[in-house]
This record gives C-alpha cells, structure tokens and sequence, in this order.
C-alpha cells in the first residue's frame, strides 16, 4: 500500500512523536511496550520520524506503559467503565488495554481525528468526538451514570496555565468521583521552548506554555480545585542506557527530581488512591508530546 502523508504541523504534529516511540519499542525484544497497531501506522506513513525527533528513548513509550498500567487497575474494578482521552492523537491505548466491555470516547481537534480515522475507525465501543479538550461540550457525551476515567496524555503543557485550571475545573464540575492522568513537564523545558527549542535541525518543538515543578503539583491542583483526592507521582523513566542512568541519579537528589517531567494520578471528589496502588515516586522522564 502506498504511503500517506501525515499533513500535520504545530501541536498535532507532535502525536507522530510517540507514535514513532511505540512502534520502535515494539520492535525491540527488551521494549517497554508491545504495540503492534503502533508499528502498522508508523510504517504505513509517509514522515521522516528519524530525521525529525531523533534518536527514540523510549521514554514516551514508558508514558504509555505507565498509563495503561493505571488504566488496567481501575478496569479490573470497573470492566464497564468509560474511559475519555482527551488530545489522543494516534495513540492505541484503547486497543492495548481493551477487556471487550470497556467504553472510550477519543476527544480531538479536527484534523487529528481525520487522521485517526483512517488507521483507528470508530466503532460502537470506540467512538471519535472532533472537538477542542477546552470546549466543554465534550462531557456531554459522558454517560454520567458509569464510572469515568479521564488521560491527558502529552496535552496540557501546550496549554496556557490559566486554560489548564479552567479545563480541570470544568471537569472536576462536570465529572466529580472521575479519574484523571496526565503528564506535566519541567519549568525549565517551558521555557525552553517558549524561546524556540530545536529537538533536531528538522523539527522545533512547539511552544508549552504550562510547565510546573514536582513538588508544585499537589499543591496547585488543591488550589485549583478544592476537594481533589490524593495526587500520585506515578513511574515514569527512560528504560535504558546513559540517559536512564542519568535520569536515576537525577531523581535520587532531592532538587533535581523536582526538575524532571511527571505522569500524575489523581480523582476529583477527594476519593482514595486507586485500589492495589500506593503513592510512589518516579524515576524520571523525556520530552512530552501529545498521545
């Protein structure tokens, strides 16, 4: 089959970035994930991935990983649950995780969702809502009745930080016992790439306007919305080599962990922590792009 140009560019470009992760790590026989509709995407598009994100580190890959974990804990509590992914890009969590009752609704710009389509197709279980995260008619294609689990997978960084509080109190109002997992990044890298960061002579980075440090996180999601349950630090490293040794020692200095990006959990209405998890501390992580 001919290959076909993705035609992206900007922020919905940076979903071919993990996509080129999962699919390189399926094809290794110690990868951190096994994605095989990952690989069958990358291969059947026309995109320099190489040329424009570099060398793969696996760590977008262990974001996935971490995430279907989370996911597949609160599935075994609630087979007939809903889960909303909202930016997901190319992302094929939903297939990985599937436990055949699962609901999932993929909320998304236009543009993305066109090119979902054609590799993912919606189905009954499955469905597709072109759609900003920030317009909050999305919920109303929530059933309000089943339990919600909601991914912020590589997406909130490339929103200003007044437009992150607003979607998460939109959704802690609109969705309150829902569970909620997104990844943030250092101020540092923000700033960065507000300024013009280049991952390869290729490809710049677009702008993340919100960056936060770790040990900011609790506090300003309290701040933001009264009442929020437990907020978990959930593992997340680069799985090999130099910069997974690198990062290790990172974590281990208590001013520099706060400096590494996070996958954080946590429930809207001052619930627990998820049943057979306890708060933990990650490792560290890579550049964060969209799902």
């Amino acid at each position: 089959m001919e290959k076909q140009p993705p035609a992206l560019s900007g922020v919905p470009e940076t979903m071919l970035w993990p996509l080129y992760h999962r699919a390189v790590e399926t094809r290794r026989p110690d990868g951190v994930l096994h994605d095989p509709e990952s690989l069958r995407i990358m291969q059947a598009l026309d995109y320099d991935f190489a040329g424009h994100f570099g060398p793969p580190g696996g760590s977008l890959a262990v974001r996935a990983a971490g995430i279907d974990q989370a996911l597949g804990a609160w599935l075994r509590d609630h087979p007939d649950g809903q889960v909303v992914s909202l930016g997901e890009g190319l992302e094929t969590q939903s297939r990985r995780v599937d436990n055949g009752t699962v609901r999932w609704l993929s909320v998304d710009l236009p543009e993305s969702i066109a090119l979902r389509e054609r590799f993912l197709p919606p189905t009954r279980r499955f469905r597709h809502l072109a759609m900003s995260a920030l317009d909050p008619g999305w919920m109303a294609g929530v059933d309000r009745a089943a339990p919600v689990f909601v991914v912020a997978q590589g997406l909130l960084m490339y929103l200003p930080p007044e437009a992150v509080q607003g979607l998460l109190a939109a959704i802690a109002a609109g969705l309150p016992g829902a569970w909620l997992v997104f990844d943030t990044v250092p101020p540092w890298l923000s700033r960065l790439t507000l300024r013009g960061f280049q991952q390869t002579p290729r490809y710049r980075l677009p702008p993340m306007p919100w960056g936060i440090a770790r040990d900011a996180i609790g506090p300003t999601l309290r701040r933001w919305c009264p009442g929020i349950g437990l907020v978990e630090l959930l593992p997340y490293a680069l799985p090999r080599g130099v910069p997974g040794v690198l990062g290790q020692f990172m974590a281990a200095a208590p001013v520099l962990r706060n400096q590494l990006p996070s996958l954080v959990r946590t429930r809207f209405g001052g619930m627990p922590a998820s049943p057979g998890s306890g708060p933990r501390s990650p490792r560290t992580g890579g550049n964060t792009p969209r799902g």
